[in-house]
């Protein structure tokens, strides 16, 4: 009887496709843009598919559909000059999140909380440089602040109770 299952590059390739196309969709279509100053700030559902990624199939997998996913969402949306920083910011998020889920011992339910706080400060932190320099202004960047603390904050409440579920149900 042959094997229906894939082969291990297959299934990587078909999982890491899947998460940058799912984080991708629920950053465009399920948004809030916040009424503050300068941008404003966006709330998005896109770190929830992302924070999946990162936590049921670890850190490089994690990387791979935030730094795609929404970098190609900044681009199809008409904000492409933000493209290479969310790249940057977003793949990092998505790879510490995974890191910390695979490498932190202890209370998986605690691990994976400290992780989503630990992609909150890189988030906050490095959308506020960027917006510094593409704004050239240190105070307007304060606005956005609020979006981005309640889109993962909001994400690590539906993610981090699934996470282990999800997980155990995919090594069964």
């Amino acid at each position: 009887m042959k094997s229906t299952a894939l082969p291990t590059k297959t299934k990587t390739i078909v999982i890491n496709a899947l998460f940058i196309a799912l984080t991708l969709v629920a950053t465009m279509f399920i948004d809030i843009r916040l009424p503050i100053m300068g941008n404003g700030g966006l709330i998005h559902l896109g770190n929830v598919p992302l924070f999946i990624a990162a936590l049921v199939y670890g850190k490089k997998t994690g990387a791979i559909a935030g730094a795609f996913g929404m970098g190609l969402f900044d681009i199809i949306s008409g904000w492409a000059i933000w493209s290479p920083f969310t790249f940057i910011i977003v793949g990092t998020m998505g790879f510490v999140v995974g890191l910390i889920s695979e490498k932190v011992p202890g209370n998986r339910y605690l691990v994976n909380t400290l992780a989503v706080a630990i992609a909150l400060i890189i988030k906050i932190v490095g959308y506020y440089f960027t917006e510094v320099i593409l704004y050239g202004n240190w105070i307007q960047p304060f606005g956005s602040i609020p979006g981005n603390v309640m889109q993962v904050v909001l994400a690590g409440i539906i993610v981090v109770p699934l996470a282990g579920r999800i997980k155990k149900q995919i090594t069964k």
